[in-house]
């Protein structure tokens, strides 16, 4: 081979060379926006011994959850505790969440995807009250376009970080819990008359019942019965029953006003239990499926019998937290309160049946 010969072969390998480099380049830049950022944490900094509180805003709406003590309160509820393992819950999946996807995104994406002033602004506090973490949250991620998207779970959801706006992030969480709606957070345990030994309601016109008992097993008696009147003992083991375990929906703002809950013209509900309790339960007006009330607990639990002391160890384990409800307007669903609330002629045995 002559100097001629293997010069021409150098410019070609290098020629080749600079080619194939060409080529990788191009391939590099077709890859996807944020490659290199796939499968890493979203919230890289985060740690859930940090967190003192979670502060959620979205356009018309915000709820805080703060720490408290060993629980979590919600600040927009007076202090109402929230429910613990939910709040860790989203902690944890929060700190979990990893990048699935990056792309560029533009100003009117931005309003489409919510991740605008239009989405849900999520923010990690320390105890110092200074920011760990933030993020938005905007619409749900589907990989197939579902019939409803407003009620489908979704695979994930669109977010965006703080100083890196014009990029989208899709995780793979759909982030149920990204809401500022307090019935999402609040701690459903309401409070369990048991045992009712004497139970009366009187609504807001005067009229109302009472029913009682002298035991546990003991047939129950209409109060100033009249004219051969008889209780149905179903209906009434159905009402007081229903007191023995009350769930809440949901918790009034802490200045909603007696008027607007109808609290100032209540149904009131009132029973006395064979433990030695005494609960007075009012209830206003509906909102929605749910009932404004407020309840208030006195006496001090004396149960008798076998297990008595088992019973005074479960009450004294919920008094206080029953007790801590009479500051608060709590909603209970109206399913759980009809059979509480029904007139008098409802509760009583028909007259063909007591000829019978």
């Amino acid at each position: 081979m002559n100097a001629r010969v293997a010069g021409v072969l150098l410019i070609l390998l290098i020629a080749l060379g600079g080619g194939a480099l060409l080529v990788r380049e191009q391939q590099a830049s077709r890859q996807p926006a944020g490659k290199g950022t796939l499968g890493q944490p979203l919230l890289k900094d985060l740690q859930a011994a940090q967190v003192a509180a979670i502060v959620i805003r979205e356009p018309k709406a915000a709820v805080t959850i703060a720490k408290k003590d060993e629980g979590w309160t919600i600040a927009e509820r007076g202090g109402f505790p929230a429910d613990i393992d939910k709040v860790r819950d989203f902690v944890v999946k929060a700190i979990a969440l990893k990048v699935g996807q990056s792309e560029p995104i533009g100003e009117k994406d931005r309003a489409r995807l919510l991740l605008d002033a239009g989405g849900t602004a999520i923010e990690f506090l320390g105890a110092d009250g200074k920011p760990l973490a933030k993020l938005t949250a905007g619409k749900k991620y589907f990989k197939t376009e579902p019939e409803n998207p407003e009620k489908a779970n979704g695979d994930g959801r669109y977010v965006a970080l703080p100083g890196d706006e014009k990029r989208v992030v899709v995780v793979s969480d759909p982030l149920p819990l990204a809401t500022t709606r307090s019935a999402d957070w609040i701690s459903k345990a309401g409070f369990a008359a048991e045992k009712v030994k004497a139970m009366e309601v009187r609504f807001a016109d005067g009229s109302g019942w009472k029913i009682e008992r002298s035991g546990d097993n003991a047939d129950w008696k209409l109060a100033g019965a009249r004219g051969g009147e008889k209780i149905e003992v179903t209906k009434a083991n159905s009402a007081s029953y229903s007191l023995s375990l009350i769930e809440l929906a949901d918790v009034a703002p802490a200045d909603v006003k007696p008027e607007a809950t109808g609290l100032d013209k209540p149904t009131l509900v009132s029973a006395t239990t064979l433990d030695g309790l005494s609960y007075t339960l009012k209830v206003g007006k509906l909102s929605g499926d749910n009932h404004y009330a407020s309840v208030a607990v006195a006496g001090t639990p004396k149960p008798e019998g076998k297990d008595a002391d088992e019973r005074l160890k479960k009450i004294n384990e919920r008094l206080p937290r029953e007790k801590a409800l009479a500051s608060h307007v709590i909603l209970i669903s109206k399913a759980k309160l009809d059979d509480i609330l029904k007139k008098r002629s409802e509760l009583l045995v028909k007259k063909e049946e007591r000829n019978k």
